[in-house]
């Protein structure tokens, strides 16, 4: 990440979080996105120029030259760029085939990276009619424009099915012993739930974004329990040794009591053992009334009736 801009993440499908839901996106999607974003651009464009021709028919042709070119670059060329920063890197033709912008962590854009983008996009897109972006995005493993490499950003999916979690594998004996002391209680729901969408969708992502999600996963987890990451383990089977030691912990928590007998209750009913509340006229037994003969409050046994005090 960039100076200044250090975020952690704070839930699964957020802006922070996207990559946990995303992927690389192809060259034909984007392709489909890019010429729905230039429909729409130059109909808004002709139809501003057309007013503003109208507008300002009374004006020389140098004036009138001026204003055309300065509705060019607010529209084709700064239309799109504030449209990517304020949806977050959603433009109509992106939303329309499922995809979004990204930085190359995985985070949201903001307006430097729409601006490098916008301003790349200019010659990739309009002045070689999307030669130049067709070229580098199959050059690129991951299907980026020189725009993306400038700015840093990747396009990504957004709309791919959701894995259910994957049961967790016990880890290896000496990584489950690394482990195995750390103190959890600091560690706050916020970051098991996103190390659990993480380790549930880690094969459908991008491998270079997770394993940098991975990492940034695993510095906070040290952060959180004063224990630094082992040497020579990856970030990945370390957050995975973490969450399986986490849900061994509940699992022995939740079986220390037998099933059926609540908190505060004596199981067996010996000393100390609490009564079950009696309904009014219902008896009482000997054995709970305290011995045969009369009750240990001077009642009568077997009536139920025990005299005030």
């Amino acid at each position: 990440m960039g100076g200044g801009e250090a975020e952690t993440v704070s839930g699964p499908v957020t802006g922070e979080a996207v990559a946990l839901e995303l992927r690389p996106a192809k060259l034909l999607s984007r392709g489909a996105a890019v010429l729905i974003d230039l429909a729409v651009t130059w109909l808004v464009f002709l139809l501003v120029m057309v007013g503003v021709l109208v507008s300002t028919a009374s004006l020389d042709e140098a004036a009138v030259a001026a204003v055309s070119v300065a509705v060019f670059l607010l529209v084709p060329v700064g239309g799109p760029i504030a449209v990517e920063t304020l949806s977050h890197g959603r433009s109509l033709g992106k939303w329309a085939c499922g995809l979004r912008v990204v930085r190359e962590d995985g985070g949201p854009i903001r307006f430097r990276h729409a601006l490098v983008r916008g301003a790349m996009a200019v010659v990739e897109i309009l002045l070689t009619v999307g030669v130049v972006a067709c070229v580098a995005s199959l050059v690129s493993e991951r299907g980026r424009r020189v725009g993306d490499v400038f700015a840093g950003t990747l396009v990504v999916r957004e709309r791919i099915p959701v894995a259910r979690a994957p049961e967790l594998a016990a880890p290896e004996p000496w990584l489950a012993q690394q482990v195995n002391g750390l103190d959890l209680s600091s560690v706050p729901d916020s970051l098991w739930l996103a190390v659990r969408q993480y380790l549930g969708r880690a094969r459908q992502l991008d491998a270079q974004v997770a394993a940098g999600m991975a990492g940034r996963l695993a510095e906070e987890l040290a952060v959180r329990t004063g224990v630094s990451v082992p040497a020579g383990v990856p970030a990945g089977s370390y957050l995975a040794a973490v969450a399986y030691e986490r849900r061994e912990r509940e699992r022995r928590k939740v079986g220390a009591l037998p099933r059926g007998v609540a908190e505060g209750e004596v199981p067996g009913g010996g000393a100390g053992a609490v009564p079950e509340a009696r309904g009014v006229g219902e008896e009482i037994s000997p054995a709970e009334g305290g011995g045969g003969g009369e009750g240990r409050s001077g009642g009568q046994a077997g009536t139920g009736f025990v005299p005030p005090v």
